[in-house]
């Protein structure tokens, strides 16, 4: 994968400023928002049955986020990934949870099962589950396993016929033929409530206005991992707080220069 080309994406969601329609859990929805804003892409958030299929058919990616789950909800997800297939909109799938219990676990099924959705985007425990693997899970977070996560990617990319994004200390992006690995982040993710949710979201930034899905998540994970590497270092890596805000500032800020001197 061509590091240049994967770094430059950046510079085109700036200045395409893609819609991304997310229809996201409530625990992150500010916070998304703004990364997005902060990235250069235009988020909208709309839930409404009566709106959603008309939003997602104008939009440049809709990202789906099963964090706060009710039957309305899902009906409304349900119903904007068939307008967004309708009109060739990519959709993101972010099966937050997906394993802790059946309810979460089905829904993330059905709507794989009833919308072509282009990108699985999750933690290693809840691609498992959606896959049919027991891997344990503690409340949304994955639990430590000794995983082949590049087979798990391939396994799961082949089975739902989409690009999936395993995301960990080592991500893994596989399309079910080629898996690539990536090694940007920081361990700070892990105590700031919504990252990983956010990711979904800029990867649907990125899906927007690429439509290679191994280059838009490579760039998408390259881009976001090396602003949190920054934004870590910039806040002394052990302030949540402080690094939430300077990842925002990361997010709006970092060059594509800096993003291909530091892709791994």
């Amino acid at each position: 994968m061509d590091k240049a080309q994967a770094a430059a994406l950046i510079k085109k969601v700036r200045e395409v400023s893609p819609l991304v329609h997310n229809i996201t859990n409530t625990v992150v929805t500010n916070f998304t928002a703004n990364g997005l804003l902060a990235a250069g892409a235009s988020p909208v958030m709309a839930y409404a049955r009566e709106e959603v299929a008309d939003m997602a058919s104008i939009a440049g990616a809709l990202v789906l986020n099963i964090g706060t789950l009710t039957k309305e909800v899902v009906e409304a997800m349900l119903l904007a990934g068939k307008a967004a297939n309708e009109m060739e909109v990519p959709v993101i799938l972010d099966p937050v949870g997906a394993g802790a219990t059946p309810y979460r676990t089905e829904t993330a099924r059905r709507i794989l099962k009833e919308i072509d959705v282009q990108f699985i985007r999750g933690n290693a425990a809840e691609i498992a589950n959606i896959a049919g693997k027991k891997w344990a899970i503690k409340g949304v977070d994955a639990s430590e396993g000794p995983r082949n996560r590049d087979a798990l990617a391939s396994k799961a990319a082949t089975m739902f016929g989409c690009t999936v994004v395993v995301t960990g200390e080592i991500d893994t992006i596989s399309d079910g033929t080629t898996t690539i690995r990536q090694s940007n982040g920081h361990y700070i993710l892990t105590k700031v409530t919504g990252t990983g949710c956010l990711l979904s979201s800029i990867l649907g930034a990125f899906a927007a206005i690429e439509p290679d899905p191994l280059l838009a998540a490579y760039g998408a994970l390259a881009f976001y991992g090396v602003a949190s590497e920054i934004a870590a270092e910039q806040t002394g890596g052990d302030h949540p707080g402080s690094f939430q805000i300077e990842l925002l500032n990361q997010l709006a800020r970092i060059s594509t220069a800096q993003i291909e001197e530091s892709i791994r």
